[in-house]
């Protein structure tokens, strides 16, 4: 599950929605878009234990929650009383009552960051954005105006999100959409260190069957610059760098 591409209704649901599909959170399962949401929600519960369930106890590095923790927002969601939950943890009552404080005070305070942050990086923006991408060699045509809306919507599309690295499920036709993809696969990369050509096709070999294709539009697309040998590879800075 890739956080950066869903929304907090696309969390507390356990799908998301494309252009023409709906897709489970946690695994490749898709449905057409007609299909009534009632399937995707027999889905989570039958494979997955329910969509609450599965992100109380999220494996990822955004989950923050202890075991305990996960173990007592379990039990809360069953509308359990206090006392009962009390003695199946063995602790006070007034615990239980302080960990649900806890757990409201957290909430408040992420209502708060969530409200900066948009503040912030969010207002005045519009559709209408363009990305940051590398300086190109030729002409600079509607291939590199692309917004952060059409990049939202073509990595849904493009990308499984549910392996770590990410995987591209199919190669793009149109130049704009494989510009599209490349400004994600970058990000699997490191940074401001040289690479030879095993190492870097160890990083591209899990995103993509046809990594040599992957790597050669890298390099074509200004993504990835190499020495005239071509024994080194490195990450190229985008213009707003």
């Amino acid at each position: 599950m890739d956080l950066t591409y869903l929304t907090v209704n696309d969390l507390m649901r356990g799908w998301h929605q494309t252009t023409t599909t709906l897709n489970c959170n946690y695994c490749d399962a898709n449905w057409a878009i007609t299909t009534p949401v009632t399937t995707v929600e027999q889905h989570l519960t039958i494979a997955h234990g329910g969509n609450r369930s599965q992100l109380i106890h999220l494996d990822s590095r955004y989950n923050t929650l202890t075991t305990k923790q996960q173990d007592l927002l379990t039990a809360f969601a069953t509308g359990i009383k206090d006392a009962d939950l009390a003695k199946e943890f063995q602790l006070a009552a007034a615990t239980i009552r302080h960990q649900k404080f806890t757990f409201r005070e957290k909430a408040k305070q992420a209502k708060l960051y969530l409200a900066i942050y948009q503040l912030v990086f969010e207002t005045g923006q519009t559709a209408d954005d363009l990305i940051a991408l590398p300086e190109q060699p030729g002409i600079v045509d509607d291939r590199f105006a692309i917004t952060e809306d059409e990049v939202t919507q073509t990595l849904k599309q493009y990308f499984d999100f549910t392996h770590e690295p990410l995987q591209l499920k199919r190669w793009p036709k149109k130049q704009k959409t494989i510009v599209t993809i490349l400004t994600r696969v970058i990000d699997e990369i490191p940074a401001d260190q040289p690479f030879n050509e095993t190492e870097l096709n160890n990083y591209l070999r899990p995103i993509y069957f046809d990594y040599t294709t992957l790597r050669r539009y890298l390099i074509d697309y200004g993504f990835l610059k190499r020495t005239v040998d071509g024994r080194q590879y490195w990450r190229t800075a985008t213009r707003e760098d």
